[in-house]
């Protein structure tokens, strides 16, 4: 437990670090915001024997509010199998613990949902969320990562061996400096990579690219870790908290030394057997792609001869000059003049006759099968290394790389004691993650127990979990946030402990039912009077679904899939010059129904049902998704190819064994939402199914389209 004459200790030692006086005057009253003063455990009130519990009881005593009463079990066990696995539970599971008599029952499917594989993967979705996590680069060409899906896994992971938080914290931003030599450790380090990048081709300010990649890595630690608006402070002093335009260039500096790398993590022995794979896979490939050349080669010869005709005589008489004797100007001249003339890939194709472009798809058609033989390339880290030597950081002028004004040394935020980072590239961002993960620092744990409390009663104590700042939400319950923060770090910075303490409380556990009366004290459910009714996501509806038909392919980790997509969006996005390249899908159908956080997450590609069930754009740190309803999620799960491929699934699922139309509307019930049909329900899917003699298939459509089924009760 933390003790408050020790915390102002370490406060006023802070404090006492040498801060300019003019940037002290201005930050002013600002230092005394309460998100920025040392945790103080509070003492839970005695009315009841869970902390979490007596602290919320107390708020509702005081604004005469009560909480609503437990939810029945079997909707109790859906909603935390849910909630901790992104999956629902099976009718079997569920008749057990309604069963089960036990005073423990309740605690021990808790115990087994946490230790499920599955816990990461619910986790790693939110986590993904926050740190922008996609598997392309975003912008116009959007090209894919191959090595990226290593940090996703090893969120996953982290979440599973419920590694502790500040280690957690540590990997991610300096695995490579404190931990050297572990390769997970410097896979963390692709956080800082996670975001979108600016790559296209042609001429390029790199200076200006440079600033766009050290703007991306300050607000992914300030978004994420600080749960601050450092951002705002880019161009000058933030408006309303005490985060000068100075600290914003200091916490930047830390990163200035930092250059993105891809670092092969492979032995010897395993690089020279994927040396000998290539060369043999090359030996398979080379006859079909000289094919391919030998049928292309006479139009692209014509064509740059039809246009080397109509090319300016600046640029012939550039290019005819061999290349190691041109002047750099004659060697732009060249390269455009070359530009000018080369046909593209599109431009050539349209050219070839009939024939031999049929022989030329089919040709492709083999070399894309050979493409799924490839053997998969050396381990490599996306990931960060040190430069060799730091580059001096300016505070810029509006946040403009064009205007700089006075130089900066690395640091931190001067509100908390604006402490020095190593002047040299080694180091800066150790002593950065050293900062975040000390037991004293105000806003680490307060941030991620605010998320760990999000996740599971579906709002934050504070309702901007990246947002901690002055114009951020309200925290509902400071009491109640400071004691989950001082117990969170007294444990051991234990995530699972927290998720446990808090999906075992009375206020998780009530019904979401709505009272008129407490609904027009609290509307908003600040008070969490009631369990808050949340839709799930868009991923957990896709593998929900997957589930039910009895179709979900559990493997975990690896390589990002790329599953079948809807011919309309294919025609929106890519050309149909060429199309049997742009969207290659694994023949093997097992790996198509894999969990959605599997699936390639493309910034500019989005499958409609992650889409329409508002998937974040990845572009920017989703702390909260959106929740929007509209018609196009209703039509995606009834009329898109893949809801009415698992309605036939599911559909064929019913049969077996189970031949009587009430025997099949009961089992249906039973997968789809873990429970028996009430009688009226019974009655209405069989007088659907033998009166209007409708196909056991839209029945079961219309049951995967049900409320009940894409709500956690």
């Amino acid at each position: 437990m933390w003790k408050p004459v020790a915390l102002a200790a370490v406060a006023l030692s802070l404090l006492a670090a040498s801060i300019n006086p003019k940037d002290d005057a201005w930050i002013g009253g600002r230092r005394s915001y309460w998100a920025f003063q040392p945790v103080v455990r509070p003492q839970p009130p005695k009315l009841s024997p869970n902390p979490i519990d007596a602290f919320l009881l107390e708020q509702l005593q005081a604004k005469g509010l009560t909480p609503s009463p437990p939810l029945d079990k079997a909707r109790l066990a859906r909603r935390v199998t849910l909630d901790l696995t992104g999956l629902p539970p099976t009718a079997e599971e569920v008749r057990r613990f309604v069963a089960d008599r036990s005073p423990k029952a309740y605690d021990n499917m808790v115990d087994r949902l946490i230790a499920s594989p599955a816990y990461g993967e619910r986790w790693a979705l939110r986590w993904l969320d926050i740190v922008r996590y996609a598997d392309t680069n975003g912008y116009e060409l959007d090209a894919e990562r191959p090595h990226a899906w290593r940090y996703r896994d090893y969120i996953v992971d982290s979440f599973n061996a419920n590694k502790p938080y500040d280690r957690f914290l540590k990997e991610q931003i300096a695995g490579d400096e404190l931990y050297p030599g572990d390769r997970q450790a410097l896979v963390a380090t692709g956080f800082h990579r996670a975001g979108p990048i600016h790559l296209v081709g042609g001429n390029q300010d790199e200076e200006m690219n440079r600033q766009e990649v050290l703007t991306e890595m300050t607000l992914g630690v300030s978004n994420v870790f600080l749960g601050m608006t450092v951002g705002c402070a880019r161009c000058h002093n933030h408006k309303f908290d005490p985060i000068l335009q100075a600290d914003y260039y200091r916490l930047q500096a830390v990163f200035a030394a930092t250059d993105l790398k891809d670092i092969e993590i492979v032995s010897p022995e395993e690089k020279a057997t994927h040396e000998a794979a290539m060369k043999a896979w090359n030996a398979r490939l080379k006859p079909i792609t000289d094919e391919i050349a030998a049928i292309e080669k006479p139009v692209r010869e014509r064509i740059r001869e039809e246009r080397k005709a109509k090319l300016e005589k600046r640029f012939l008489e550039a290019m005819a000059i061999p290349k190691e004797k041109r002047t750099p100007e004659q060697e732009i001249v060249a390269k455009e003049g070359s530009r000018q003339i080369n046909p593209t890939w599109d431009e050539v194709v349209a050219q070839i006759e009939p024939k031999e472009k049929a022989r030329r798809a089919g040709l492709r058609q083999q070399m894309h099968q050979l493409e799924f033989e490839k053997p998969e390339p050396p381990r490599t880290a996306y990931a960060v290394a040190n430069m060799d030597k730091a580059p001096v950081t300016h505070i810029l002028k509006i946040g403009d790389h064009r205007h700089k004004l006075d130089p900066v040394e690395p640091g931190f935020l001067t509100v908390l004691g604006a402490l020095d980072a190593p002047a040299g590239p080694q180091g800066r961002r150790a002593a950065l993650a050293n900062w975040l993960a000390r037991p004293e620092h105000p806003l680490t744990a307060r941030v991620m127990v605010n998320r760990i409390w999000q996740l599971r009663m579906g709002s934050g104590l504070v309702p901007t979990p990246n947002d901690f700042g002055i114009l951020g939400g309200k925290a509902s319950n400071r009491k109640l946030l400071d004691w989950l923060a001082a117990e969170f770090v007294s444990s051991g910075w234990d995530i699972k402990h927290m998720d446990r303490l808090i999906v075992t409380t009375a206020a998780y556990r009530q019904s979401a039912d709505i009272d008129a009366k407490k609904a027009g004290i609290d509307g908003e459910n600040k008070y969490y009077w009631r369990m808050n009714r949340r839709r799930l996501e868009g991923e957990a509806i896709r593998d929900s679904l997957l589930k039910a038909t009895g179709q979900l392919n559990a493997r975990l980790g690896g390589v990002p899939v790329k599953v079948p997509i809807e011919q309309e969006i294919y025609d929106i996005i890519f050309t149909e010059a060429e199309p049997d390249n742009l969207w290659p899908v694994l023949p093997d159908k097992r790996e198509h129904n894999r969990r959605s956080l599997y699936l390639l997450n493309k910034r500019t590609v989005r499958l409609p049902i992650l889409n329409n069930f508002d998937q974040p754009d990845a572009v920017s740190s989703c702390p909260v998704r959106a929740n929007s309803t509209h018609a196009l999620q209703a039509l995606t799960l009834m009329n898109s190819d893949f809801a009415y491929e698992q309605a036939q699934a599911f559909a064929e699922r019913l049969k077996p064994g189970c031949s009587s139309p009430q025997c099949q509307v009961r089992r249906a019930y039973e997968l789809a939402l873990q429970r028996e049909p009430k009688p009226a329900e019974m009655q209405l899917a069989l007088d659907y199914l033998n009166r209007q003699k409708m196909p056991l298939v839209d029945f079961a459509r219309a049951l995967l389209n049900r409320h009940e089924f894409v709500y956690i009760p």
